[in-house]
């Protein structure tokens, strides 16, 4: 089978379009809750450990799609050629929106495997945060009404597109595994923030 042939029974290039718009509406509700443990981290902090883990599957998903789209893009690709390249400043920002992302969430879950959370790993939490924070809302703005027009798409019978029923697996399939890593690594959580705790009071 050729390659447009299983592109065209996947939706091609609204099929990536409407996949990426799901997530990224899915992930602005859960990233805007995990934003908000920010504001009283020493109260919400076993929240904002459990929601990290969760996320992870659901944001690999978007890195996925989008990197497929500019992967397709420069490859000369004539179907994504001929949407034309993003806007220059969210081209621009692509790279370090990524890069934040890779580093927030990768030294979350180092955290856990190291054990700790303060140091190095903390700072690097830390300015990631901030980074990707100020990105993100740059990047959200222009892209939102684009992912509320496409995003319920293909949840709706009457806009049907080829390779819906995979989409809708492949978000859904995320969040539950989202789910299966949250939970599943729950007494891991649970001793790191009781070790947390100890390293804070004898700290204070």
């Amino acid at each position: 089978m050729s390659s447009r042939r299983l592109l065209s029974r996947h939706g091609g290039t609204a099929g990536n379009h409407r996949l990426t718009a799901a997530v990224g509406l899915v992930l602005l509700a859960l990233l805007a809750a995990e934003a908000v443990t920010t504001l009283d981290l020493s109260g919400y902090l076993g929240v904002h450990l459990f929601l990290g883990l969760f996320l992870l599957p659901a944001v690999s998903l978007k890195l996925a799609s989008t990197s497929w789209r500019a992967a397709r893009y420069y490859a000369r690709h004539s179907d994504y050629r001929s949407l034309g390249p993003p806007q220059l400043l969210l081209r621009l920002l692509a790279v370090p929106l990524t890069a934040a992302t890779i580093v927030l969430f990768g030294t979350g879950v180092a955290f856990l495997v190291t054990g700790r959370g303060h140091g190095t790993l903390l700072q690097l939490h830390a300015v990631s945060f901030g980074v990707w924070g100020v990105i993100m809302i740059v990047h959200v703005l222009p892209y939102l009404p684009r992912a509320l027009r496409h995003g319920l798409a293909d949840w709706r019978p009457h806009q049907a597109l080829p390779g819906a029923g995979l989409r809708r697996g492949l978000l859904v399939g995320s969040l539950l595994a989202g789910a299966a890593i949250a939970v599943g690594t729950y007494s891991v959580q649970s001793s790191w923030l009781a070790h947390h705790d100890t390293h804070q009071r004898d700290s204070g």
